[in-house]
């Protein structure tokens, strides 16, 4: 018999036996955490999304295309629907500051300062690509598209009608985003034409009287 048999110990030697996983914050043998591995999963679900829509998508597609594993993902972010609300955030930064850059002349003129800045955000390949994504997300999920709608009527839309001074602002805000969504989404998202291939300058003269029409008209 071996020596550790009869005292059930160890045999001489051998290795220990692993300590049982814990559940939770996985620990960085099992991900690569760390200074960047936020915004590795964040780049990776705004690609993950894109490439399979909000249904195909996965929090362990996820993980591997950010090299962590799927555990960091919901520590970082929560649910597949947090971490969609994120990268929806990320990728519409740039409109959300749309009220601060479009009102600080006032509200004449302010139609026409922000279909230019809509269009200009749209119209850049860099902010452009991560738009599409979480766009064509939202057209083929209920769960996607109330992401989508909470992020742009809290961020956007309300933050335009506080600055407005007219009766219905809240109406008038929602009514000049639906000029703006609805040109975007024909002219990048459908790609219909002509209205794909108009010269921006000449959208922008069309557009923006009605948008300006929407936020101050009588």
């Amino acid at each position: 018999m071996r020596p550790d048999a009869a005292t059930g110990g160890p045999e001489p030697g051998a290795r220990p036996a692993p300590a049982p996983r814990k559940r939770g914050r996985p620990s960085r043998t099992d991900a690569v955490d760390g200074p960047g591995a936020r915004e590795r999963i964040l780049a990776a679900a705004r690609a993950e999304f894109a490439a399979r829509g909000y249904e195909k998508a996965s929090i362990r597609g996820i993980a591997k295309a950010a090299d962590v594993d799927p555990a960091l993902v919901h520590h970082y972010y929560g649910t597949k629907e947090q971490v969609f609300a994120a990268a929806v955030e990320v990728s519409f930064a740039p409109a959300m500051n749309a009220p601060e850059a479009v009102l600080e002349g006032g509200l004449d003129g302010v139609g026409e300062r922000l279909t230019r800045f809509v269009l200009g955000v749209w119209e850049n390949p860099v902010t452009r690509e991560p738009l599409l994504a979480v766009v064509r997300s939202a057209l083929t999920n209920d769960v996607a598209a109330a992401v989508f709608r909470k992020l742009v009527a809290r961020q956007l839309l309300r933050r335009i009608a506080a600055e407005l001074t007219v009766p219905d602002a809240d109406l008038r805000a929602e009514l000049a985003a639906a000029q703006l969504v609805g040109t975007a989404m024909l002219r990048y998202v459908i790609r219909l034409e002509p209205l794909a291939s108009a010269d921006p300058e000449w959208i922008v003269a069309r557009v923006a009287p009605v948008v300006q029409q929407h936020l101050t008209g009588p």
